[in-house]
């Protein structure tokens, strides 16, 4: 099963998983986010490092707090509401040190997974990590090469499941689906499962962001 992006909702993720009729043998993908903006970023990450079958993306999101953590970006915003958020920096370390690990791609059988977005008439192996990853960079690139939005330009040999941002499908004309369905603002968390392509989606308790933004505003104004 491949989960959209969580960003810290773990309880949401419990009952995707309690949704789906998943086996022992079968494989949870998260396509990318782990963290920033949810309230439970380190049971996120943890379940995630303690689980054999489990595995993720890296995310736009995950790749800036790599890049704070080495002095490349500053902790502000959410990135500094989700380091406090776990329980000793050594914890944090660890999630960091974890998600330097994280593949930017992943090919199954049917897919194609990637966290944002895709250049046309590029190969996969040389697809900018910025585009990838949907950076603002990336998305620059992809505007002023004149293929935006990126998936109705989209040329990749298999159908590609992505997240990074809602859109207005899930699935456009069954070659590109689209799995963030903003369960950190409030919406729903949503799972595919291949090979079959069933959608799985479960509603978000509450708005989440607004609530963290709330219970740490003294972060956020650093």
């Amino acid at each position: 099963m491949v989960v959209g992006d969580l960003h810290g909702c773990y309880d949401e993720f419990q009952q995707l998983l309690d949704a789906v009729p998943l086996t022992a043998d079968d494989t949870i993908v998260h396509i990318g986010d782990l963290v920033d903006r949810g309230p439970y970023p380190a049971k996120i990450v943890d379940f995630f490092m303690e689980t054999p079958n489990a595995t993720s993306l890296l995310g736009n999101r995950d790749d800036k707090h790599i890049r704070a953590y080495d002095g490349e970006l500053s902790y502000q915003g959410a990135r500094n509401v989700t380091r406090a958020q776990f329980d000793d920096q050594d914890h944090y370390a660890a999630a960091v040190d974890y998600m330097r690990t994280l593949p930017l791609t992943l090919e199954t059988d049917e897919a194609l997974l990637i966290h944002g977005y895709y250049e046309a008439g590029v190969p996969l192996a040389k697809q900018r990590r910025d585009v990838l990853l949907g950076h603002g960079t990336g998305e620059n690139r992809l505007v002023k090469k004149g293929c935006d939005p990126w998936y109705l330009h989209y040329d990749g040999k298999k159908p590609v499941v992505f997240g990074h941002r809602d859109y207005p499908f899930l699935h456009f004309e069954r070659t590109a689906y689209a799995i963030d369905t903003r369960c950190v603002y409030g919406g729903t968390l949503t799972g595919l499962l291949l090979p079959n392509w069933t959608l799985y989606s479960v509603p978000a308790r509450q708005d989440h962001w607004q609530r963290t933004r709330i219970r740490y505003a003294h972060l956020l104004d650093e």
